[in-house]
C-alpha cells in the first residue's frame, strides 16, 4: 500500500476489534492482515477524545471510490449487525476495514476482493457515536 494518512482509533474499538481477529482464522478475509497492520500503526485514544472527522466504528460516512468514482453512504459496523440491510458495511468487508480510522478527506489504498487495491477517500462523516456523546455503543 503507498497511500497511508494517520489513522486514529479509540481505545473501546481497539480492544473490541483486537477480540474479533483473534476469534477468526488468519486468513477469514481479505484484508485480515492489512487490518491488523492498521492497527498497530493507530494512534489509540480514548473515546472522550476522538477528533469528531474520523471513522470510528458505527459512524456513518459519505465515501468515494477512486478507482469508479462511484460515492457510498454507509454504516461502518461490526460482523454481528451487519444484518444485510441496505447501509451498512461490515468491518471485515474489504472497504470497511479501510474506513476505519480516517479523517475526512483522507485516501488509503486497500486489498481489494480478487487480490486488487482499492483506493477509498473520506468525503465526509455524517454521523459519529464519539461526536454524539455515545462513547460505549
Amino acid at each position: 500500500m503507498s497511500t497511508q494518512p494517520n489513522i486514529v482509533i479509540s481505545e473501546v474499538d481497539l480492544e473490541r476489534l483486537e477480540r474479533l481477529l483473534d476469534s477468526l482464522p488468519a486468513n477469514a478475509f481479505p484484508g485480515h492482515q492489512a487490518l491488523e497492520a492498521e492497527l498497530e500503526r493507530a494512534e489509540i485514544r480514548p473515546s472522550k477524545e476522538m477528533p469528531d472527522n474520523v471513522v470510528t466504528m458505527n459512524s456513518e460516512v459519505r465515501f468515494r471510490m477512486s478507482s469508479s468514482n462511484e460515492e457510498f453512504t454507509l454504516r461502518l459496523v461490526y460482523p454481528k449487525d451487519a444484518d444485510g440491510s441496505a447501509g451498512k458495511i461490515s468491518i471485515l468487508a474489504p472497504v470497511g476495514g479501510a474506513l476505519l480510522g480516517l479523517a475526512q478527506g483522507d485516501e488509503i489504498e486497500w486489498p481489494g476482493p480478487g487480490g486488487g487495491t482499492v483506493k477509498v477517500r473520506i468525503e465526509e462523516i455524517i454521523y459519529q457515536p464519539e461526536r454524539s456523546g455515545d462513547f460505549h455503543r
